[in-house]
């Protein structure tokens, strides 16, 4: 599993890229989201998951978000909004845009593993 970072704080990419590559995932980092696009028509597959923060220089992830979902080959994505954007007009935008989850920072590990295990990104100990 794959999953990219887009975040303008390097500390928070680590943060996010140590909970992640723990629960086993292979971790892909951006600084902002016209970083990411670059980053993700680099790859040969799109990476499962992308956490997204809002509030980033030349591409923020609303924006960010929208143009993923213009590509069909990027669809299968799962984007999680991981953000400190708390207002609810904001989550209901950023859903309506594509986001298959919000997470407000700052969380703990478990609350971000709670929302992946809810996206059916976890791989539990029975599995292969």
């Amino acid at each position: 599993m794959r999953a990219l970072i887009v975040d303008d704080s390097r500390a928070m990419r680590r943060i996010v890229g140590r909970i992640l590559g723990d629960a086993g995932f292979e971790v892909l980092e951006a600084g902002d989201g016209q970083e990411a696009l670059t980053v993700l028509e680099g790859l040969d597959g799109a990476p499962d998951l992308a956490c997204v923060d809002w509030n980033m220089p030349v591409m923020d992830g609303l924006t960010f978000i929208t143009e993923v979902r213009k590509r069909p080959e990027w669809r299968s994505i799962t984007l999680m909004m991981v953000t400190t954007e708390s207002e609810s007009d904001r989550i209901v935008r950023a859903l309506a845009a594509g986001a298959h989850e919000y997470l407000i920072k700052p969380f703990t590990g478990e609350a971000m593993l709670e929302k992946l295990d809810l996206l059916g990104l976890l791989r539990t100990s029975t599995e292969v």
